[in-house]
């Protein structure tokens, strides 16, 4: 049961911050029709400007001012870069943004160095949120904090098995929760966010109306960059900061990109949760095909028993299943979970 309970919240956990992640590539395409390949380098360059301005203001000043200089970024390069290439069609976006990529880890390494920096959360995200405890006798029980003195105080005889939630897992879905609920106040219920979607599909009218199309597409690709930074900031210092984080989680955030569908914000929520939550639980199955196929009673020669495919354990396959969910998406609902335009 702790199992089952710790693991759902670790995949909760990761699934939100692959939504705080996704959410801001998903907006850029739904706004602008721009797939952005250099969307996780705006993600790795938010943890190490957080990285960088905690050591200088602290946390909290931190986490609002990394975003803050990532969307400014992004927002350099739409107006002096992109929007250069955009009239050269969708190849010519790839392509730039692709060679952004590169460019954005070659100055992460001049800058700060080709191996991980030490990006400790603040104090009070050190240690769990909470102690969820299975007693041998007394059942589950949930303590706040640290429950160091009751899990190394068990009698002989009495089994106690302590489950810590890390604080800093918490403080992702916390700060994810309210990302969510601020984007959707934000486009659905705020003058700003009407303009924004309808300079998406009636951009003449709104420039005749006297607002700024190219300026209001410059502040979506910003507000989508800076919701990179402020999920590398949180994943900088829960995961971990080195100049390879931008690619692992790269692929994956396009993965549930096109797994919720093009362009749907709810779909890249849903996809993002389920991927989080699948792959955690594959990561702590220890459990191989060979043994499953032992257990349904089937009778295996000498030769199957040694074969490698069949001794790989889910966990070892678990990197792979996003990409299995994305191909399966492909073949069967190629618009994806929630989307309304084929990919």
């Amino acid at each position: 049961m702790e199992f089952f309970f710790i693991s759902t919240l670790n995949g909760l956990s990761y699934g939100l911050l692959l939504f705080m992640l996704s959410s801001g590539l998903t907006l850029i395409f739904s706004m602008m029709g721009v797939l952005n390949f250099a969307h996780a380098s705006f993600y790795m360059l938010g943890a190490y400007f957080g990285y960088t301005l905690s050591g200088v203001t602290g946390f909290w000043p931190a986490l609002v001012l990394a975003p803050v200089l990532t969307g400014a970024a992004g927002a350099l390069f739409e107006s002096q870069v992109l929007r250069k290439v955009h009239k050269m069609g969708h190849v010519s976006e790839l392509l730039v943004t692709f060679g952004l990529s590169y460019i954005v880890l070659e100055l992460v390494q001049l800058i700060w160095g080709r191996v991980a920096v030490e990006f400790n959360p603040p104090a009070f995200l050190q240690g769990p949120v909470f102690t969820l405890i299975n007693h041998s006798h007394q059942g589950l029980s949930l303590v706040s904090g640290e429950a160091g003195a009751i899990c190394n105080a068990a009698a002989e005889g009495v089994r106690v098995v302590c489950s810590p939630f890390p604080a800093t897992r918490g403080f992702v879905m916390l700060t994810a929760i309210l990302m969510v609920v601020s984007l959707w106040w934000v486009l659905t219920r705020t003058r700003a966010g009407l303009i924004i979607q309808a300079a998406l599909t009636h951009p003449q009218t709104v420039e005749t109306l006297g607002h700024n199309v190219p300026r209001i597409f410059m502040l979506v690709f910003a507000m989508g960059t800076g919701l990179a930074g402020l999920a590398g900031v949180i994943g900088g210092f829960t995961f971990i900061t080195e100049p390879a984080m931008a690619a692992t989680v790269g692929s994956v955030v396009f993965v549930v990109v096109v797994v919720g569908g093009m362009g749907s914000l709810s779909g890249a929520f849903l996809a993002s949760l389920l991927i989080g939550i699948v792959q955690t639980f594959a990561v702590a199955v220890d459990y191989s095909l060979l043994q499953l196929l032992k257990d349904a009673g089937w009778a295996m020669s000498a030769e199957s028993q040694n074969n490698t495919m069949l001794k790989l354990s889910v966990s070892q396959a678990a990197p792979i299943l996003p990409y299995l969910f994305l191909v399966l998406i492909l073949i069967f609902r190629p618009r994806g979970l929630l989307g309304k335009r084929e990919t």
